[in-house]
């Protein structure tokens, strides 16, 4: 049996490692194919030698071709002479997200034919080979299924002496092997970054405290109309106005958009209902979320305390409000079908309370991140779990409390906090409404910080009749049942460490790169004709060379010291907490096939977007003055060089 590639390496009772690494194989290619969107399981069964051999003959091969695949899913295992071989068998479809040519996964579907892998493996604990086949079938338009033959592999595990372990890659016929760079991938993919992924998987042995992404949705539907809204509005990204990160805010929140666009659609097929749900979205912050939703043909405002530049681009046809929400009767919404919580907050935990006293058909969607509860930090109980699985539970346990069927999911956005929460529908009947809002009264009341905080104020007569009936249509608009609670500030405080006088930075920027100049003295750091890329120290080497004062008052900004070198990227290269001179000139060297990483695209926004709007540091104040050319520098070599920086605001245009 020809073999491409092995690994070899040491753990012990590594056999269900491999198992646990080859089912997110099977299950997940996406994670490490990142041309796929994902795969759609259609079958599974066990199945004998006779019925495998039924289904290669079925997918268009004849009984020389199927003894020859069966010769080589077989090689190297002796069976028993009363023993039964069976194959656990099962059928995945791929969902790529482009094929080889950039067309969509839409058109690709239409072009080319649908790919279906056949996964066959079986487990014997007496063989020291374990191993799974991959038998790649394809479909035509007229429904006619063959075998790729030229692309079947197999990867195997082998048990070494003591606890080393071999994997390896086997092809049937690798030197016909076919790759389209998507469903089929190159062999030096295969050996190179699958296999090696496959052995620190199954190393790692780690059960993810969450569910899978997007176990509530179809994925090749999420998949279609996640690459056109993307197609639809990448534009943002040019014109984004925001001091925030362009490409992650923008395609975070397009994958957003069209989870919950596959979220209602697939709703409204279930209720047989022909009108688009609204939405409400609450802390809206930059208003993208409402605009793509609204700009879909969902009726929906955003409102959120602070208005941001970009509100003005939209346009009047998305509706955005600059109001403080404090939870009470005065933020119901009767008439919305969902409320969105997107980042909100201080208002996350009040999300599932304001939908459920908002209607008994309003439902919520929430994507928490930072931990508060009802009346301010949420405070840990739970030290086994991590923090961010303890606040997922805890916004569980508070949707569960105000009556909802609570369904998590896992987004596939570019951030650690991706776990949504999906309130659709309710655990009691309408007419267990009173006694629901009691329920809910009880916890809210029990969530109270030690300082004494009532929930509502009321009188007492007003007290008695909400004992009496808790119903919607009863309480008194404008009750503030969330009081205690802390909205955010309308005028956001900047504590980044960007609002720190310009004085007083550049004196911390000079000071710390005069250090590290300083370490390559002896080294030869100021011979003639070489540049001096000076030394490298620790953040806290760093903080010793700064007075107390200074230290005190980077102390209050969010993260500290390291956030200023951060910030002051022309001057300092800051990676796994060491501290260096940023050499612009490894920049420019970069290898074209490196190009695209999140430091090129930020180098490349730059250069479009603020070209010469600053004065060069380097020029102005290392002793070799400036390692490029002027031409070649981002940044001003002088007055003469530097110009005004101009960013216009656009309003955006789509076509439906």
């Amino acid at each position: 049996m020809p073999k491409l590639f092995a690994i070899k390496f040491t753990e012990k009772s590594n056999a269900g490692g491999f198992w646990s690494a080859i089912d997110v194989w099977i299950k997940k290619p996406h994670v490490v194919n990142k041309r796929l969107c994902g795969v759609k399981e259609t079958q599974s069964k066990n199945v004998d030698c006779e019925e495998l051999r039924n289904i290669l003959l079925t997918h268009g091969s004849d009984t020389s071709e199927s003894k020859d695949v069966l010769t080589f899913l077989n090689s190297g295992v002796e069976l028993e002479h009363d023993q039964e071989r069976l194959w656990s068998f099962c059928v995945r479809t791929f969902i790529p997200k482009v094929n080889c040519y950039g067309t969509t996964v839409f058109e690709y579907s239409l072009m080319c034919e649908s790919v279906l892998c056949v996964i066959f493996y079986s487990k014997f604990s007496d063989f020291n080979t374990q191993r799974v086949s991959f038998l790649p079938v394809e479909e035509s338009e007229e429904g006619t299924a063959s075998l790729r033959k030229n692309n079947i592999y197999q990867i195997h595990l082998l048990a070494e002496k003591g606890d080393e372990w071999t994997l390896e890659l086997h092809l049937m016929r690798p030197d016909d092997w076919f790759s389209d760079g998507v469903a089929y991938p190159k062999l030096p993919w295969l050996s190179g970054e699958l296999l090696p992924k496959l052995v620190r998987w199954a190393t790692e042995s780690k059960t993810s405290e969450f569910k899978s992404t997007l176990s509530l949705l179809p994925v090749e539907k999420y998949s279609i109309m996640y690459q056109q809204l993307k197609d639809k509005y990448k534009e943002m990204v040019k014109v984004w106005p925001e001091v925030t990160d362009p490409e992650k805010f923008v395609f975070e929140d397009v994958a957003i958009a069209t989870y919950l666009l596959v979220l209602w659609g697939e709703e409204r097929a279930v209720k047989g209902l022909t009108v688009k749900q609204s939405f409400v979205d609450l802390g809206c912050g930059n208003g993208l979320l409402v605009h793509i939703l609204s700009n879909e043909g969902h009726p929906g405002k955003g409102i959120d305390v602070r208005k941001r530049k970009i509100w003005d681009m939209y346009g009047p046809q998305t509706h955005l409000e600059e109001t403080a929400i404090t939870p009470g009767d005065g933020f119901l919404f009767p008439g919305t079908d969902w409320l969105i919580g997107n980042h909100s907050d201080e208002l996350t935990p009040w999300i599932p309370v304001i939908a459920a006293r908002s209607s008994f058909s309003c439902r919520y969607f929430v994507l928490p991140c930072c931990f508060f509860d009802f009346y301010g930090k949420y405070q840990r109980r739970h030290c086994k779990k991590s923090q961010y699985k303890e606040y997922i539970d805890f916004i569980s346990e508070v949707s569960t409390a105000c009556g909802f069927n609570t369904e998590e999911d896992c987004l596939r956005i570019p951030s650690t906090k991706r776990v949504c929460l999906v309130g659709k529908s309710r655990s009691y009947q309408l007419s267990d409404e009173p006694q629901a809002e009691e329920g809910r009264d009880k916890y809210i009341q029990g969530r109270q910080p030690c300082s004494g905080v009532t929930v509502r104020e009321s009188n007492a007569e007003d007290e008695a009749e909400h004992h009496h009936d808790h119903s919607e249509t009863d309480r008194i608009h404008g009750t503030n049942w969330g009081a205690g609670f802390q909205p955010r500030e309308r005028i956001e405080t900047v504590r980044n460490c960007a609002a720190l006088p310009r004085d007083f930075v550049d004196g911390i920027v000079l000071r710390v790169a005069t250090s590290l100049l300083g370490l390559t003295k002896d080294e030869g750091g100021d011979v003639p004709g070489t540049w001096n890329t000076g030394g490298r120290l620790s953040v806290r080497e760093v903080a010793e060379l700064l007075e107390q004062e200074t230290l005190q008052v980077l102390k209050k900004e969010c993260g500290g010291l390291q956030t200023l070198l951060k910030n002051n990227h022309q001057v300092f290269r800051v990676e796994g907490g060491m501290v260096h001179i940023r050499d612009w000139r490894v920049q420019a060297q970069r290898p074209r096939g490196l190009q695209g990483t999140t430091a090129d695209s930020k180098r490349k926004h730059l250069i479009s977007g603020a070209l010469k709007t600053r004065a060069c540091w380097f020029h102005v104040h290392h002793p070799h003055g400036c390692p490029l050319q002027a031409e070649e520098c981002a940044f001003a070599h002088g007055p003469d060089d530097l110009r005004p920086s101009t960013r216009p605001l656009k309003k955006m245009k789509y076509s439906n």
